[in-house]
């Protein structure tokens, strides 16, 4: 696996550890479920309902996948896994973008606003600076919007053992 693909699943387990315990638990999935559909408060219902369902199945994922010792919760070991061999998560982690990307379109007119992606994006709990980065490496319009597509690869890029140099990368060091 490539030391930045490392590092990316490193900032992802810290964001999603929402106590800081050390160990992954379904309630951390919850409060950052309840987290980023309040950040959007534009979009539909069901575009809430299915982010909501991406990360109830993220955990299920997680926890039928990685739990080696059954213990209900993941260990930052268990959790590289997901990355180490993404094949198992690759379902997974296409549902979770695709339902935080149409989140971001609250007018489903496919693309996404700077200020949206920037709300949805500090409810996971990134920087604002790494944000702002991440959304410039996606090579915004001139309007200041990226395309749906754009931000699901990126956010599947994000997860690949073998990506290097992708804009996911500006997340790195980049979470509050």
């Amino acid at each position: 696996m490539q030391k930045n693909a490392l590092e990316r699943v490193s900032v992802v387990f810290a964001l999603f550890d929402r106590n800081g315990d050390g160990h992954l638990q379904a309630e951390d999935f919850e409060i950052m479920a309840d987290d980023v559909v309040a950040a959007a408060p534009r979009s539909s219902d069901g575009a809430k309902d299915a982010m909501r369902s991406a990360f109830e199945r993220y955990w299920s994922t997680l926890v039928t996948e990685l739990d080696t010792d059954r213990d209900g919760s993941i260990t930052f070991e268990e959790f590289a896994d997901c990355v180490l061999e993404p094949e198992r998560f690759h379902d997974t982690v296409g549902e979770f973008a695709e339902a935080l990307a149409a989140l971001g379109d609250p007018d489903g007119d496919g693309l996404v606003e700077r200020p949206v992606f920037l709300a949805l994006m500090t409810a996971i709990g990134f920087e604002q600076d790494a944000i702002h980065a991440l959304f410039d490496a996606f090579g915004p319009s001139e309007s200041d919007q990226i395309t749906v597509s754009t931000w699901v690869a990126g956010i599947k890029d994000y997860y690949s053992p073998t990506k290097t140099g992708i804009p996911g990368d500006q997340l790195v060091g980049g979470r509050a």
